[in-house]
């Protein structure tokens, strides 16, 4: 399977076995594996990725192409590795900090990525909120003037039609204590044609807009992809990433500072690199925490802080994010710190 190398053309949205074995992203001999792992998780990998796959155990193949490791779920993996659910008041909402809250207007996504923490929830089929079931969570949102910043995730937001998008944008906007809005989303790298002016007429508002794209390898970034970021930039949308660190596609310091010098010469300010959620069959994917925090500190000083991102951690059970970035601080020496480049240096204070 890891050296078939593609041999169709690339017209549409891969979702089956059949359309990967036709695709030439698996061998006719895997198709009982894949059954196996598609019964079980959504797949969808749309044209703009599949033109960026060389092998199925690519940086980009090894992200959305099913693999039967993926089936082996160790102790410490649960179906809701952050909390979401016990931190859910009502359908859609997720109250975890006490300034923001997530609103998950629906649970589909243009590609639904192996390692997904939402993977046992999102998918083609489902999630979508009813009109009553989207009042009631904007409801919620009036009644706790506390929360000042909504981020819209899912699924994808930015796969809902213009219409539905514009009026989730415009009821927030309409509540008083409402200053940020934030969309997190796949879709600028993973289906950029979806980024047409409608949809930016969509999220139109007198609320601090954000966009934070999720990009984990710089093969993402694109030509259709810088294009359509610069025409979120040009509606004075900020665009910030958050990538994730997984194993075989950016965990090592080549790839990690290639990711990082295509974000910011895309004009994308490099927001959260997240260690993996413990979200079921997602091991294969894992790297340990002090190897990401070494990983990180070699690149400290040969990229610019502008590309420089968190790295943190969210704990699980929905305690919240923690950064676990290097820590140049010596322990127990007042006034010495080791430089990136593993010297010893001496500060006041």
């Amino acid at each position: 399977m890891h050296d078939m190398v593609k041999t169709t053309n690339k017209r549409h949205v891969l979702r089956t076995p059949s359309d990967l074995i036709q695709a030439g992203l698996a061998p006719e001999v895997d198709r009982a594996t894949l059954d196996a792992v598609s019964s079980h998780f959504a797949t969808a990998i749309p044209p703009a990725f599949q033109a960026l796959i060389e092998t199925s155990d690519d940086p980009i193949g090894k992200q959305v192409i099913p693999d039967i490791r993926e089936l082996t779920t160790q102790p410490y993996e649960t179906v809701d590795p952050i909390g979401d659910d016990a931190l859910s008041p009502v359908k859609g909402i997720v109250h975890r900090y006490e300034d923001r809250a997530l609103l998950k207007p629906l649970l589909i996504c243009p590609l639904y990525c192996r390692f997904c923490f939402r993977r046992e929830h999102v998918g083609p089929d489902g999630g979508l909120l009813t009109d009553k079931e989207l009042e009631t969570a904007l409801d919620w949102v009036r009644a706790h003037p506390a929360i000042r910043e909504i981020i819209l995730t899912g699924g994808d937001p930015l796969m809902l039609a213009p219409r539905r998008l514009k009026h989730i944008v415009q009821s927030l906007s309409a509540i008083p204590h409402i200053e940020t809005i934030r969309i997190h989303s796949r879709v600028p790298v993973a289906d950029p044609t979806r980024i047409t002016p409608d949809l930016l007429d969509a999220m139109e508002t007198d609320r601090a807009m954000w966009v934070v794209a999720h990009i984990n390898h710089a093969r993402e970034m694109t030509d259709e992809a810088r294009k359509a970021v610069r025409a979120i930039l040009s509606r004075a949308i900020p665009v910030l990433s958050q990538s994730v660190l997984l194993r075989g596609v950016n965990d090592t310091e080549t790839s990690l500072e290639a990711l990082l010098r295509a974000l910011v010469r895309a004009r994308i300010k490099p927001y959260y690199l997240h260690h993996l959620d413990a979200a079921p069959g997602t091991s294969h994917f894992q790297v340990p925490v002090e190897e990401g925090r070494a990983l990180l500190g070699r690149l400290r000083g040969r990229v610019t802080g502008l590309a420089w991102p968190t790295y943190v951690l969210d704990i699980p059970h929905g305690k919240g994010k923690v950064p676990l970035g290097p820590d140049y601080l010596l322990p127990g020496e007042k006034g010495k710190v080791r430089t990136p480049q593993g010297e010893i240096a001496d500060f006041e204070g």
